[in-house]
């Protein structure tokens, strides 16, 4: 989720993330929805398609993805700016989708959460605008987990239905579904009435005198009202929001005068952690939350889920995982989980003790990647990354953009999308980990659009509604693209499909050469040029990157250790750039450099 409320502000990696959430609802008093989607019988789940070769994940915002209205106005409502539909993925839709190699869809902002569109003609409750972050709301302020968000559907009381065939669409067209899973806080009115019947909602029973409780689901600042003035001076035609007594913050906030720089519009879960006193643990007896978040995993993989994106995981306790990991895959073994996790220190507890199967891998290979790209940082630390996670690698998640950071071709990262070329070929080449893409990467998506509440900020808003004329395109077919798009979109499409079909990129070995390299002997210049080997069976591919500006001929040293690891042989070679298709003869001795030329920004990908 985004994490920062500054909309400016890039994040780095020093700095805990600070989720721009939005959210919230005034309270649902005593609104019903109407039993009308309850009257469609539940339709069977499509299994679940057959996984084959690397993970190759797709992020992509429903909310402006099919969104096909053209007119945008800055913090304008739903009927001004239109809003993308769940209906908007078609069979034809989600076949290019998979077509260009992806295995994994993320749906971003399925649940329903907090926004400022009125939905009380539905029996959904309205949302306080002193509490809510942009006109759409933030798909990390849920406002009930057993919900699809109203936005998504063309007929909102048919939502659920309208979800259901999605899921069997995705998995029809041979994609999985991930959804997000926001365990660390919600919106500060959550209540949830398409919960089952037997399910007591969170905070129901909560004891609101105490602070602390260990079966309270949250957590209360006693005697105190929410004083939100510090960050909200509008007058609202409903008056301001009340909340009494406060309750605690989703940034771990305890303080009734959240800033505005604070996850102002969520609550924070308890989980059974007494964060005011020394952080004492209370697990035992099973926390009420625990059991409480665990079947809500439990009632949407019952639907055919396939995996969840667990947002900000590092700020739930990594019992609680342990815990519902393992109740999620004692019914469902092939549900997978994705942590959002920043801390490296923590990587392999959530891993091994926690149970998931992947970690984003945000604060080693993404900042690293993103610093080379602009020239911050020499080529040279990529090794150092690639070690410090090398025993845990097929664990980690790889990317260069979500909605969390900002866009590749904007001017906070690269100013534009080739520039990250050589990023790419690293990311996506180096190991047989799962590399995800977020919609409108592949085709050099700025994000400078001036949304709303966003602000110009380098990131495609998650706040506001909009219409981003790139993901339109890209929502009608390649043709409609234009032809700076398109020179992108076949880069991206050529990469992940030799991730695919490439033995030697797919499942083979990795060899990092850069340790016979540094010494500037052969051309080669560490500081913007990275090179390894991958090798499978009989196959070789040596890849080369270049970071720099200007063409580039070097000789690549292969140390007689690479030969002897990977088993290869001296003599001439025919190889092929794989991205090109052209032929070369080149020369493997043991010790000795094997010369390439590489474009501007560029990389070569020989096989032989």
């Amino acid at each position: 989720m985004t994490k920062s409320t500054s909309t400016t502000s890039p994040k780095t990696s020093a700095q805990k993330p600070a989720k721009a959430k939005t959210a919230c609802a005034t309270k649902k008093t005593s609104c019903k929805k109407p039993t009308a989607k309850k009257q469609t019988a539940k339709k069977a789940i499509v299994p679940a398609p057959e996984l084959t070769g690397r993970i190759m994940i797709y992020q992509v915002l429903p909310r402006l993805y099919g969104n096909k209205q053209t007119a945008n106005v800055p913090s304008g409502s739903i009927k001004e700016n239109g809003c993308g539909k769940m209906n908007d993925f078609t069979a034809a839709v989600l076949g290019r989708i998979r077509q260009f190699g992806y295995t994994h869809i993320w749906y971003t902002g399925l649940l329903e959460h907090a926004t400022q569109t009125d939905y009380s003609q539905y029996g959904i409750a309205t949302d306080h605008p002193a509490i809510v972050k942009g006109r759409a709301g933030s798909p990390y302020a849920i406002k009930d987990y057993y919900d699809i968000d109203p936005d998504l559907a063309v007929n909102v009381n048919n939502r659920m239905a309208e979800f259901e065939a999605l899921l069997n669409r995705t998995h029809e067209a041979g994609l999985r579904l991930i959804m997000d899973f926001v365990p660390n806080h919600v919106a500060r009115t959550y209540h949830s009435d398409a919960k089952p019947a037997n399910v007591r909602d969170l905070g129901q029973d909560d004891d609101t005198s105490r602070r602390f409780a260990p079966n309270n689901n949250f957590y209360y600042i006693t005697s105190q009202p929410l004083r939100t003035a510090n960050f909200c001076d509008k007058r609202f035609p409903q008056g301001p929001y009340k909340e009494y007594p406060a309750k605690a913050t989703g940034n771990d906030q305890f303080t009734a005068t959240p800033g505005v720089n604070d996850w102002y519009e969520t609550i924070k879960l308890n989980y059974g952690l007494d964060y005011e006193g020394g952080r004492h643990p209370h697990f035992y007896p099973t926390p009420n939350t625990w059991t409480k978040m665990t079947d809500i995993l439990l009632f949407w993989a019952g639907k055919g889920v396939d995996a969840f994106r667990c947002d900000m995981a590092e700020m739930v306790p990594c019992e609680f995982w342990a815990y519902a990991i393992a109740k999620v895959k004692e019914q469902y073994p092939q549900v997978q989980f994705i942590a959002e996790v920043y801390n490296p220190d923590e990587y392999r507890n959530y891993i091994h003790r926690g149970g998931f199967d992947y970690l984003y891998d945000k604060v080693g290979l993404y900042d690293t990647l993103r610093a080379v790209t602009r020239g911050e940082a020499s080529a040279a630390t990529i090794t150092g990354q690639w070690q410090s996670t090398d025993d845990i690698h097929d664990h980690m998640l790889n990317f260069l953009e979500n909605h969390d950071e900002q866009r590749i071709a904007s001017p906070f990262f690269a100013d534009n999308a080739l520039h990250a070329f050589p990023a790419l070929v690293v990311s996506a080449c180096m190991r047989t980990n799962p590399l995800m893409i977020y919609a409108g990467q592949e085709v050099g998506e700025p994000g400078m659009d001036a949304e709303g509440f966003s602000g110009q900020d380098g990131r495609t808003t998650i706040f506001d509604y909009w219409s981003v004329p790139s993901l339109r395109r890209l929502s009608m077919g390649e043709s409609y693209l234009t032809d700076n798009e398109r020179h992108i979109y076949d880069y991206y499409r050529r990469i992940i499909s030799l991730c695919n079909t490439e033995a030697a990129l797919r499942e083979g070995a990795f060899f990092d050469l850069m340790y016979a390299n540094y010494d500037h002997a052969h051309g080669l210049d560490p500081n913007l040029h990275y090179t390894f080997l991958r090798k499978a069976g009989k196959e070789t591919i040596l890849v080369a990157v270049n970071f720099g500006e200007y063409p580039a001929s070097f000789g690549i040293r292969i140390p007689g250790h690479a030969f002897d690891h990977l088993k290869l042989r001296s003599g001439m070679y025919y190889a092929t750039d794989l991205l090109t298709g052209e032929q070369q003869t080149i020369e493997l001795k043991r010790d000795a450099a094997t010369h390439v030329s590489l474009p501007g920004r560029g990389a070569v990908l020989l096989k032989f």
